[in-house]
């Protein structure tokens, strides 16, 4: 028989009725019947009941033992008693009696406990995170992201894509986040970068004539924590295509990221029609360009019906450049209760409050109520419901001011009147394409022009573009959103030197400055590059997404607290002063 184990915690069967058999596992929990000790012995792959009663001679042994004690048991495999089967587990019709016990590894006692649902601090799950793993939840989790990976490299090996490495330690690149630094022992005074993605090497790929590229690829940046971005590395399903369109890339890589949806998504359903939103309509009708399409509400612009009317403060507001007046239609919404509620909502996110009108029953049919209906007149607010196709029992709330200072806020009300009134779907998985991206913004306290997105995406229209306002040049970059996150993103990518100069240029970036800084990829790009273009699709994104879960550390294996620590591995940790000396470092003690 095998040192540990003749099988799993999840093989036995009543097929396996009067066989001797060796487990190994865990100590999930302990049941003491008068006599008769009941242990549910857990592994990896699931739980089997094994049983000792007073007179075995390992008995003294068996009632030692505690939870998470790591132990080997032989026994005997004896049916269960028809009443006492349990459907719920595979190993339900049957339990094994213990006939000799070997403690693998004895547990102090536990900071958490694995058995049962109890919630424990954050920093507690982290720093004894090896024991939060044991957890069914997290189990679970990390088989879900691991079949994720692998259904996401068979189906791009199906698609004719190889999986290629790129490299680990680079140089520093400006990506839109920061770099974690690695210093040079051979070159004092000298840095490497961890990559913040593969976005230069996978280009350079194009120009060796590969033609097709993937990896699950490490990336690495000092960002700022949220719920569903990790502080310092994630990891990512890269791309990269030559000779292609953005239509090329969307058709690539939609069959991919669906079949992943509809085979781990637990029978929620998928959408197969991904509409290709521009990133203006976006932000003018979610307020965001991420939108969760489960919601049906779409914000509308509705200046023209509060300029010059009653309501001074709109009215006013309008007679200033560049202000519009935006509508959030909130369908069933039509009470003063509710928007009694969504103005506490609208003051808990900074603002006096939010502009409403709602539809009732009045004495001659249906009226609008509310200071903004009164302020502006029947007309004006009949006008307002016909446009917003709205009626009895529905409001609609409003906006105003520049749609940069507002447009983040009018989503989020957006959402939240959705949650609020039920609107938004459930159990379903809602996918957009946002396109046609600006390249170029405006600073409005300097006013100069860099860029808003990623600068490598080829400006629409090419060279002719850049010769005209900045602020109108679209590029040909897309985000993939679902649900309100966004799972992918990328771009075709601007091949052409002359035009990668002339853009860099725009945004006050010299020649020298731009070899400087890019020149492996600019040198490359003189050799004849072919046009390509590809993406990055966020896998603990969309492994959070299919597991449910609304904090992206719950699907990754040793995730960094919310301040970039490591609480199990004491990251990150002091050098020590011959580590320094070779580096040639000197820390300065913060003040």
């Amino acid at each position: 028989m095998h040192a540990y184990r003749s099988h799993t915690c999840a093989d036995l069967t009543a097929e396996n009725v009067g066989d001797t058999v060796r487990l190994s596992g865990w100590v999930h929990r302990v049941r003491d019947h008068g006599g008769v000790l009941f242990i549910d012995l857990r592994d990896h792959y699931g739980l089997t009941q094994v049983l000792c009663d007073g007179d075995s001679p390992v008995f003294d042994q068996v009632e030692k033992l505690r939870s998470e004690w790591c132990i080997r048991i032989d026994g005997e495999v004896k049916a269960r008693d028809e009443s006492l089967v349990n459907p719920k587990l595979p190993t339900g019709e049957i339990e094994v009696c213990i006939r000799d016990i070997e403690v693998l590894g004895a547990a102090s006692e536990l900071p958490l406990m694995v058995f049962g649902d109890q919630e424990y601090p954050e920093e507690t799950r982290l720093r004894y995170r090896y024991l939060d793993l044991r957890r069914e939840a997290m189990q679970a989790n990390m088989t879900l992201r691991s079949d994720v990976i692998a259904s996401m490299r068979r189906r791009m090996w199906d698609k004719g894509f190889r999986e290629y490495q790129t490299p680990i330690i680079t140089a520093s690149s400006p990506e839109g986040a920061r770099d974690f630094l690695v210093p040079s022992r051979l070159h004092p005074g000298r840095f490497y970068a961890l990559p913040q993605a593969p976005q230069q090497f996978k280009q350079l790929i194009m120009v060796s004539g590969f033609d097709k590229y993937f990896q699950i690829a490490p990336c690495f940046r000092d960002e700022d924590p949220r719920a569903d971005r990790s502080p310092t590395d994630f990891y990512q399903l890269d791309m990269e295509m030559s000779f292609v369109t953005q239509q090329d890339v969307f058709d690539t890589i939609q069959p991919v990221i669906a079949g992943v949806f509809e085979e781990f998504g637990k029978g929620r359903a998928v959408d197969q029609v991904w509409p290709q939103i521009s990133y203006a309509d976006s932000a003018l009708w979610y307020g965001t360009d991420k939108p969760d399409l489960r919601n049906p509400i779409k914000m509308q612009i509705v200046s023209e019906h509060f300029a010059g009317s009653g309501f001074a403060i709109f009215a006013k507001l309008l007679e200033q450049d560049g202000t519009q007046i935006r509508a959030i239609p909130a369908p069933g919404g039509g009470s003063r209760k509710f928007c009694d509620r969504m103005n506490a909502f609208a003051q808990r996110e900074g603002l006096p409050g939010m502009g409403y009108i709602f539809w009732r029953e009045g004495e001659s049919g249906m009226e609008a109520a509310g200071p903004l209906a009164k302020n502006i007149g029947p007309e004006r607010t009949e006008a307002i419901r016909q446009q917003l196709g709205l009626g009895m029992g529905d409001a609609a709330f409003f906006l105003g001011g520049k749609p940069s200072d507002f447009e983040a806020v009018a989503g989020r009300a957006r959402v939240e009147i959705g949650n609020e009134l039920k609107l938004t779907e459930q159990d379903r998985f809602a996918f957009a394409w946002i396109v046609d991206f600006p390249i170029y913004e405006r600073d409005e306290e300097t006013g100069a022009i860099d860029f808003e997105h990623n600068p490598f995406s080829m400006p629409q229209g090419g060279m002719a573009a850049l010769e005209g306002d900045p602020l109108k040049v679209l590029g040909y970059q897309y985000d993939l959103s679902c649900n309100g996150y966004e799972l992918v993103s990328g771009a075709i990518r601007n091949h052409r030197p002359e035009i990668m100069f002339k853009a860099f240029e725009i945004a006050g970036y010299g020649a020298d400055e731009v070899r400087k800084r890019f020149g492996g990829m600019v040198n490359a790009f003189q050799y004849g590059a072919p046009p390509h273009g590809g993406c990055a699709a966020g896998i603990d994104r969309i492994v959070m997404l299919l597991a449910d879960e609304a904090n992206i550390r719950e699907v990754i294996m040793f995730p960094m607290n919310q301040r970039a620590e490591d609480l199990m591995m004491n990251a990150p940790s002091e050098a020590t002063s011959d580590q320094l000396m070779e580096l040639g470092l000197r820390v300065i003690p913060q003040e």
